[in-house]
């Protein structure tokens, strides 16, 4: 058999732990289907409690969730929210949703995550033209947090409240505290692609109690207590389903051992790529634990005489999914002509881990032989 006909090696598949099937059959046997239910409850106690937040809501994406802490926030026409720039698009589009304005925050090569120096720049900025954003969105990216001291000192400074897109960094941690807990309101994402999955899910987080139950009303269609139906303010159809709910329960289950793996991987990669000129593997800043959800790297192009598009093409004739790291959202078609501010003028981190970077496939039940497999590609490919 040649190898490109051996088994498909994805990015980051889901990773079912067994126990789903309990839950779910509890779901069925109670006649629990809709969105809403026991499943929905535990797991928003459960996940709180994993995280060390007063309350959650369980919502049907992290896009939802977004959307309703912006919602939350009085987020609205004309109002400018900032927004980092080298994520996936659904930490921005929410932001058009109210018909607000995105501004773009670069990276910093500490963490890749949104950079202090231009967080700082773009408020006083904001500031000079009387008019500072209604709320920050932090996006931990593959999950490493952000550099939040720095980033909570500036936007308590002016004010302004942070919305932690942590949806690729649950189970990290940063200075003790979990990922997804230090701003007015965390979002995490239950995706496929996630480390823990309900198919398609999302939680929104906070301390707020009173806030949280606001979002569940808005994510309900905004239905009044009423016997009719009867609604007084737009809402939204974005609550969690009592089945996927029960696969989250099962899955929060197993999330530390999930966490344990992609750090085992990730630290196999290093093991077998990091002593080549020229290979950098994303950062963990000091203090913080990352949940290594996806392995990603920069190659210096030159030292190696290959591109990132090089060497995710040819482990794609091996049958591997692999990426490119995200491309930043100032780049990005839909959001031409948006401001952006760069870590220091005339240098944008965002666009260089753009150009030189690869996300290697990470899943929790990648087996050794699979990983080996993924090292050998790249280790001939970039030995051609």
């Amino acid at each position: 058999m040649s190898s490109n006909q051996q088994n498909r090696i994805y990015l980051s598949p889901p990773h079912m732990s067994g126990n789903e099937q309990k839950y779910i059959n509890e779901a069925f046997e109670t006649n629990w289907i809709a969105p809403l239910g026991p499943n929905v409850d535990a797991f928003e106690r459960e996940l709180a409690a994993y995280v060390g937040a007063k309350g959650a809501a369980a919502v049907s994406s992290g896009t939802a969730a977004i959307h309703l802490a912006l919602r939350l926030l009085n987020v609205q026409q004309g109002d400018k929210v900032f927004c980092s720039s080298l994520t996936f698009i659904a930490s921005a589009n929410p932001i058009l949703y109210q018909g607000a304005e995105p501004v773009f925050i670069d990276s910093e090569p500490d963490t890749w995550n949104m950079s202090p120096l231009a967080l700082e720049r773009a408020m006083e900025a904001a500031k000079r033209e009387g008019k500072l954003p209604k709320a920050v969105v932090v996006v931990n990216l593959y999950g490493q947090s952000a550099k939040m001291d720095e980033i909570l000192a500036i936007c308590d400074h002016y004010q302004v409240p942070v919305v932690e897109d942590a949806a690729e960094s649950l189970g990290s941690t940063y200075k003790g505290k979990k990922s997804g807990t230090f701003g007015k309101f965390g979002i995490y994402s239950f995706n496929g692609n996630k480390i823990i999955t309900t198919s398609g899910g999302g939680m929104l987080v906070s301390d707020d109690v009173e806030a949280l139950q606001k979002a569940r009303f808005l994510a309900t269609q905004a239905r009044d207590p009423a016997p009719h139906y009867q609604h007084s303010q737009m809402g939204y159809n974005y609550r969690m389903s009592n089945i996927v709910a029960g696969i989250g329960r099962a899955q929060l289950e197993v999330l530390d051992e999930r966490v344990r793996a992609r750090r085992a991987i990730f630290d196999r990669y290093v093991q077998a790529l990091g002593e080549i000129d020229g290979i950098h593997f994303m950062p963990e800043l000091e203090g913080t634990m990352s949940n290594r959800w996806l392995t990603t790297l920069t190659i210096d192009q030159q030292a190696l005489g290959v591109t990132p598009m090089d060497i995710i093409n040819a482990l794609a004739e091996e049958n591997i999914e692999a990426r490119p790291v995200w491309k930043p959202l100032h780049l990005q078609p839909v959001f031409d002509g948006v401001t952006y501010y760069p870590h220091q003028e005339g240098w944008s981190v965002s666009d260089e881990l753009f150009a030189n970077g690869i996300c290697l496939p990470s899943g929790s039940s990648m087996t050794i032989e699979e990983q080996n497999r993924v090292i050998d590609v790249f280790v001939k490919t970039i030995k051609r």
